[in-house]
């Protein structure tokens, strides 16, 4: 039986609310699958008409949702009234994130809805209010071992038609990477990323391409010998356990047209390693994909944008392609 998709929130503050207003409002336009939203229904039909949006807001269960989505945007409503306005996060923000993200989960591992995309939130705003994971897809593993009672270990994947790549190392300062950075951790993210390929997005035999942490993969140990004695014994466990893994590959020359035709994915060993790549291809569309999650997670790939919220400014093509993803994802889990 076909089941929509959760949308999260967000930060309300932020231009997640009005991304969401306009994807619904071209969701024939676009072929949109259908989703509600899990938040505040005053909240969102405030910004509608601030951004004069002919959107009508339907409070409504997850159950529900499928039958609104033509003529209305659905709401599973939370008791938590948002009072931010564009632009200026306040004391509601982080709470209504957070019991947006948490029902979204809850509602996707009992079967009510198909996955969870995620609006942008504001990690310095949720800090403040005493958020103890360092961003959206830690929590999600957490929220999924509470849920499920397995331990997840999630694994942050940034996709896009031109290029996919994960980053094995994520939210750490530059200077902590070579301490933090493991034979195990390498090997760990690459399993992962390659049963989620082959079992989510139907690639047969998952080519992994794994970057050296320096400067033409080290040189042989000239420049460093990270890429000697650690990433290199990672490509070699992988490929022992039968998977399709090359590396240490100079990361300058991974990511033209030619080398990425040899790959499905990038293994990137810091954050900017990856991402200054995908986000300069496919700015606008890419797609935050959280693997070796129990259900499907995506998230437009940009942040909040507080200078643009509720200026009727804020492109939807990230959002409109992870609710299109989340729906191919959540379509392969049911085949």
């Amino acid at each position: 039986m076909p089941r929509p998709l959760a949308l999260t929130l967000g930060e309300p503050a932020g231009i997640g609310p009005d991304i969401t207003l306009s994807a619904w409002l071209r969701r024939a336009e676009l072929g949109l699958p259908p989703f509600y939203v899990v938040g505040d229904p005053g909240f969102l039909g405030r910004l509608a008409r601030r951004l004069s949006l002919a959107v009508p807001i339907a409070a409504v269960e997850p159950e529900a949702a499928m039958t609104t989505f033509p003529r209305a945007l659905p709401v599973v409503a939370l008791d938590h009234a948002v009072s931010a306005e564009p632009g200026r996060p306040d004391s509601s923000s982080a709470p209504a994130a957070i019991a947006s993200i948490t029902r979204a989960v809850a509602d996707t591992v009992a079967g009510r809805a198909a996955g969870v995309v995620t609006n942008p939130v504001a990690k310095s705003v949720l800090y403040r209010n005493g958020f103890v994971d360092p961003g959206h897809t830690e929590f999600l593993a957490r929220l999924a071992q509470q849920v499920t009672g397995e331990a997840a270990r999630a694994v942050m994947m940034l996709w896009s038609p031109e290029l996919a790549v994960v980053p094995v190392t994520i939210h750490l300062p530059l200077r902590e990477v070579p301490e933090r950075l493991t034979t195990e951790l390498i090997v760990e993210t690459g399993r992962i990323t390659a049963h989620d390929l082959q079992h989510r997005f139907a690639v047969a035999q998952p080519r992994l391409a794994i970057a050296g942490l320096n400067p033409h993969a080290g040189e042989a140990g000239a420049l460093g010998d990270e890429d000697v004695t650690v990433v290199a014994p990672a490509v070699a466990r992988l490929r022992a356990e039968g998977i399709t893994a090359t590396g240490p590959l100079p990361a300058d020359s991974m990511f033209h047209a030619a080398a990425r035709a040899s790959y499905d994915v990038a293994l990137c060993m810091y954050h900017d390693q990856a991402l200054v790549p995908i986000k300069t291809l496919a700015f606008d569309h890419a797609v935050n994909v959280t693997l070796g999650l129990p259900f499907v997670r995506t998230s437009p790939d940009h942040g909040t944008a507080f200078d643009i919220a509720g200026s009727g400014r804020a492109n939807p093509s990230s959002l409109v392609a992870a609710l299109r993803l989340a729906a191919r994802l959540g379509a392969a889990e049911t085949a």
